[in-house]
């Protein structure tokens, strides 16, 4: 198993930035695809953006495309979301999430991921 622990969050004005870490324990990270989910009040979670296991590929949701980037650093264990720009609609609770399986047909997909963070909040405000 492995364990996701999320950091990172807190309260930025709109337009400003944040670094959402995700700093794995129990298992080398290297073996998981890698997503970031976010829940808002009131609403359903929603995919962020992934990484594949090597880093070479990385999906985004469209409304945080050109804003937000995922990275991640496999000799730390960690993966990184560099929000950009940030916006009122981007408050949320910020998950990471590993998935093992080898390959992934649709990273958007929360039921592909076996293990979860308990959350980091981020909050915009004007």
């Amino acid at each position: 198993q492995v364990q996701l622990v999320e950091s990172g969050g807190g309260l930025v004005q709109a337009g400003g930035s944040l670094r959402l870490s995700c700093a794995a324990s129990g298992r080398t990270l290297s073996r998981y695809h890698m997503g970031w989910h976010r829940q808002a009040p009131g609403k359903e979670r929603e995919f962020v953006a992934a990484i594949s296991m090597s880093g070479g590929s990385t999906y985004f949701e469209d409304s945080v495309k050109g804003r937000f980037t995922i990275s991640r650093d496999n000799a730390k264990n960690t993966v990184y979301l560099q929000m950009n720009s940030l916006k009122l609609e981007d408050t949320a609770v910020y998950y990471c999430a590993a998935s093992p399986r080898r390959q992934v047909k649709d990273y958007r997909l929360g039921s592909i991921y076996d293990y979860w963070g308990q959350g980091t909040q981020v909050t915009v405000s004007s």
